[in-house]
């Protein structure tokens, strides 16, 4: 699947950028080189590999460097009303947002 002028217009429309005729021309070669390599990857054959929770751990044993879960603010009054002050709408401390969900 390879995308045209149009497609990549459109892509740049979505994504909110604007693109001269040159750098449309780029984007187009760069996205149909991305497209590429995605089908030559999807046609390797992997029955029978199983999956990796890291690259490495075929090799070596892997132990995920985890930052300790530990406090660092305290909780309070004014730091929640400042925080509250960048929502749209809140009520009672909460965030309100619109219903995404019937």
């Amino acid at each position: 699947m390879a995308l045209n002028e149009q497609d990549v217009t459109r892509i740049a429309r979505l994504a909110r950028i604007e693109l001269t005729p040159d750098q449309r021309d780029r984007a187009q070669d760069e996205l149909n080189g991305i497209l590429h390599l995605i089908e030559r990857l999807q046609a390797a054959d992997t029955q029978g590999v199983e999956p990796l929770a890291h690259p490495l751990s075929a090799h070596q044993d892997i132990s995920l460097r985890l930052r300790p879960d530990v406090v660092t603010e305290t909780p309070s009054e004014a730091r929640r009303a400042e925080l509250l002050a960048n929502a749209p709408d809140a009520r009672d401390g909460l965030f309100l947002v619109p219903k995404v969900i019937e």
